[in-house]
């Protein structure tokens, strides 16, 4: 006697596989979850692919050893650098002048205030915390990089850079208000 077929549910059916099969060759991701964007439900979520490659605060996020705060607040302090560098350009003389130049775009006040939180970021990271701070975060450098640009190369100089850069983004995530002062973790110890 043949056996009853069972009908597959329809659900199932309906669902497609959007994950990307084919990488590039040099390709450097983190599985990350984020919303789905088309959910039928609100708050589903998906498992998607970031590139770490040029970033290091993602690298260093997606191999645990900043948290989320840590994480939050680097990214804070690049939207805030991002919106204060869109301002007023600088003339360029080597260009030909030309009648009818447009207005210069105004400072907004999101600008401003992004300006001043910078402005509140650098006073409060000093000037060693904030140059290290800019030239992970903007600069896209490696611990190894920062050494090499001050002329330390050695291990315990990129060790020295790792736990600074982390003390500054537990600065910048009370500055921000990602974390408070009482919930603030006390000297915790960091894989490097």
């Amino acid at each position: 006697m043949a056996r009853a077929k069972r009908n597959k549910s329809y659900r199932l059916a309906k669902m497609h596989d959007r994950r990307a099969q084919d990488l590039p060759l040099n390709a450097e991701v983190a599985r990350v979850e984020v919303d789905d964007p088309f959910a039928l439900q609100p708050g589903d979520k998906i498992v998607a692919l970031r590139s770490i490659r040029n970033d290091p605060l993602g690298r260093l996020h997606s191999h645990r050893q900043i948290d989320e705060a840590q994480y939050q607040a680097g990214r804070a302090f690049q939207n805030d650098w991002e919106r204060a560098e869109r301002g007023p350009k600088a003339v360029d003389p080597t260009r030909e002048y030309v009648d009818g130049a447009q207005m210069r775009e105004p400072i907004t006040e999101g600008q401003r205030q992004a300006v001043l939180r910078l402005n509140n970021c650098e006073r409060e990271l000093g000037a060693d915390g904030s140059a290290i701070v800019h030239d992970v975060l903007i600069q896209g450098m490696t611990m190894e990089q920062v050494g090499q640009r001050r002329g330390l190369e050695s291990q315990r100089w990129n060790d020295y850079f790792a736990r600074r850069f982390k003390e500054c983004l537990d600065r910048l995530a009370l500055i921000y208000g990602f974390v408070t002062e009482k919930n603030r973790p006390r000297s915790r110890r960091f894989p490097v």
